[in-house]
């Protein structure tokens, strides 16, 4: 592994602890609103603890922005992007699909990533040029060409619901072409599983740049292809993504129309 990546397995694993300790005591567990349909827990913010203790005394002067903390100032040419917790609302329900995802971008572009389910003890993670793995194996995604033969996965966009209607209509146009949809509740671990090959691709709208950031560059290293709903690199902007492989995902962009920029 690269040093960025060494850190960032240190304080994912660190930050799996502590998710780990609370999942068989979720009765415990305090949870606030932060909007519609939108939590966080004392989990959440203990495990973004760890992880920027390990990269603040590894990397002091680097930025970083979390989903529970924000923006912290540094060099912005060297910035961490951190969800502590991806995959809360599943987390605080038992429901066992949630993740940690670590990625850093370098002189604005994403270059190393690292999605860890300390459930499965899977560890995704990527460098660029250097390709995806997940623990020891290499990642490519499917050779799936036909949308009738692809397993999608997407997540609704419940915390802006003026945009769920016309989901919900391009949902029913976009269902029948497909062999099968999955709603998993966390992006990162969606994307993960497109660089897998356990989807052929994953859409979503109204994410984050925490939600994403690892899981794109671990999708791109393991041969799929990222890009937004009218085709162009804004993912990380404008928060809608479609990751595939570049068969399927220039079948979906036909499909697939944006609600937010028509």
């Amino acid at each position: 592994m690269q040093p960025i990546l060494n850190i960032a397995l240190k304080a994912a694993r660190k930050a799996g602890d502590v998710i780990l300790q609370s999942y068989d005591r979720l009765d415990t567990i305090n949870a606030t609103s932060k909007g519609q349909h939108d939590f966080v827990t004392d989990v959440d913010k203990r495990a973004e603890t760890k992880i920027l203790e390990i990269i603040k005394k590894a990397y002091p002067n680097h930025a970083i922005l979390t989903e529970e903390t924000g923006a912290h100032a540094g060099d912005q040419n060297a910035m961490w992007i951190i969800d502590p917790l991806d995959g809360t609302h599943n987390y605080m329900r038992g429901f066992p699909h949630f993740c940690v995802s670590i990625g850093f971008k370098q002189r604005g572009k994403l270059e190393h990533a690292l999605v860890y389910d300390p459930i499965r003890q899977e560890v995704f993670h990527a460098s660029r040029g250097h390709g995806a793995r997940l623990n020891d194996r290499r990642l490519r995604v499917t050779q799936t060409l036909y949308l009738d033969d692809a397993l999608i996965a997407t997540g609704f966009p419940v915390r802006n619901t003026k945009h769920l209607l016309p989901y919900l209509n391009q949902f029913n146009a976009l269902m029948p072409h497909l062999a099968n949809i999955r709603c998993s509740g966390s992006a990162a671990l969606d994307l993960c599983y497109v660089a897998a090959g356990r989807l052929d691709g994953y859409f979503e709208m109204d994410l984050h740049p925490w939600d994403m950031a690892a899981g794109s560059l671990i999708v791109q290293e393991a041969g799929g292809m990222i890009s937004d709903w009218q085709g162009q690199e804004n993912y990380l902007d404008n928060g809608a993504l479609i990751a595939a492989t570049p068969e399927i995902l220039t079948l979906l962009l036909k499909k697939i129309k944006d609600p937010i920029h028509e």
